[in-house]
């Protein structure tokens, strides 16, 4: 899929082709060499990719609050309840019984995953995951406002303790724990529904200490991300971004330097004198990446794809009356070949392939069906010798109703001569909504229709009008009838 070394090599080359050190890349930009954490006060970011991607983040966040009160005939449309083993997705609800789409799903998931990042690289990361928008949409601009840019909340890190660095400690602190309880309350209404957040928020937690107490972590984790951690969940803890080095190829869109156009770099007064490159070693591309990286160096696990960088370099750009996309979204082969950025065949058969798969799994969990039911023998018994010339086996058949509503059914069998008969009542049973039943029944066979020690019977699950729901097989234990 990706030839590793050669995408190394290539970073190499390129790299000493104009003189670059290398060694950026034995080190962590947040660590320093005693290996102490370097805090990062990454410059307020603005421009047309800033600005494209707050309006994917207001909708994405939109879409994260809105949804657990989105109901479909006074259900959730999603819910992924894991104590009770319970999940609706898109109005349809999903049981233990459909773990094989769930494996399916893990698949697709993987293997979209890879695709997607093997063609447009770490996209995801800086556009649509959760981490990289409640930082830099919610909790970096709680600080802007706050501390102010770069600068200041540097020179406020750095200052003694004041009655102004104090009130701004505590303004700031306690958005971040009050945005930090208001995510941990949406969280867990995917998980359990928003009416019973809802109760849990009105309940003492004396009253409800199962509720109180997740509640209670969850807060403080997250509010432990967006305080501590920050940009060290992307580079150190998110297992996505050490996949990263094996997933890119040469022709992997990402965001990236172009070289060809940039070096060497210099004072804009020398740029004629010394036959120099558009970059005039300004640094802001630095100044705005959030994980602290020098994209110029080539492509690093560190960059989340976040355009921070794309923006700031337009800007300069713009000012010096030069083409814009120095760093933009580039490939090493579009970057050595001066064209413009194209999806190569191999990338268009992934997108197809990847496109299948999402359709595959989409069509596997529309077309399932409503009902499902597995036929169990009794235990223990074999079959019985009835007076009137019959041979009965006993049965239980667990049904599991995967819909809203209750359903009423009936058991059949297309057996010649066979009859069901359930044990406790006339005959019509009605399905619980959303629950597994259980019914005890008896399969009468003529002795004369049984020709073997053991039968294949078909039963089926209908309503009383005659719809089919589901069906099941079972063995049927008689007597060898003779001839």
């Amino acid at each position: 899929m990706v030839n590793k070394d050669q995408h190394e090599v290539t970073q190499k080359s390129i790299l000493e082709d104009f003189g670059i050190d290398d060694t950026f890349r034995d080190t962590l930009a947040t660590v320093d060499e005693n290996g102490k954490r370097i805090w990062l006060f990454p410059k307020m970011p603005e421009g047309f990719f800033y600005n494209a991607r707050k309006y994917v983040s207001y909708f994405l966040l939109a879409l994260m609050i809105g949804i657990p009160f989105i109901k479909i005939n006074g259900h959730p449309i999603f819910l992924l309840n894991v104590v009770q083993r319970k999940f609706i997705l898109f109005g349809q609800v999903f049981w233990p019984q459909d773990f094989y789409l769930a494996a399916i799903g893990f698949i697709t998931f993987i293997v979209f995953i890879i695709l997607f990042t093997v063609i447009f690289g770490r996209v995801w990361c800086g556009w649509a995951c959760p981490q990289t928008i409640f930082m830099e949409i919610i909790f970096r601009r709680i600080e802007y406002w706050i501390e102010g840019d770069a600068a200041q909340q540097k020179r406020l890190y750095e200052s003694k303790w004041t009655p102004d660095k104090i009130k701004k400690r505590i303004a700031k602190h306690s958005l971040f724990l009050l945005v930090s309880f208001l995510l941990a309350h949406i969280a867990l209404a995917w998980v359990v529904g928003i009416e019973q957040v809802a109760k849990n928020f009105t309940t003492p937690p004396s009253q409800n200490m199962a509720g109180f107490i997740p509640m209670v972590a969850s807060t403080l984790i997250i509010y432990g991300i967006y305080i501590r951690f920050r940009e060290q969940m992307c580079t150190t803890f998110c297992p996505y971004g050490r996949l990263q080095g094996v997933l890119l190829g040469n022709d992997t869109m990402v965001v990236a330097y172009d070289y060809e156009r940039g070096e060497p770099r210099g004072k804009v007064k020398d740029k004629e004198a010394k036959n120099l490159g558009d970059c005039i070693d300004c640094n802001l591309c630095v100044k705005v990446c959030p994980t602290g990286i020098d994209i110029r160096n080539g492509t690093q696990l560190e960059c989340v794809n976040c355009t921070a960088c794309i923006d700031a370099c337009d800007s300069i750009m713009d000012k010096l009356d030069r083409p814009k996309k120095l760093i933009g979204f580039h490939s090493t082969d579009s970057i050595k070949s001066g064209k413009a950025f194209k999806l190569s065949a191999r990338q268009k058969a992934y997108s197809v392939l990847m496109a299948l798969v999402m359709g595959l799994l989409f069509a596997l969990i529309f077309m399932r069906s409503d009902v499902e039911s597995t036929v169990l023998r009794n235990p223990g018994t074999l079959y019985y010798t009835n007076d009137d010339g019959t041979i009965s086996n006993l049965y239980k058949v667990q049904i599991v109703n995967k819909t809203f509503d209750a359903i009423p059914f009936t058991l059949s069998t297309d057996f010649e001569g066979a009859r069901i008969e359930l044990v406790g009542s006339d005959g019509e049973h009605a399905l619980p909504a959303s629950e597994e039943t259980e019914v005890t029944f008896f399969i009468y066979i003529p002795r004369e229709k049984i020709k073997d020690l053991s039968t294949k019977v078909n039963v089926y699950v209908k309503t009383p009008d005659g719809k089919l729901l589901d069906k099941d097989r079972t063995s049927f234990l008689g007597p060898m009838t003779a001839g």
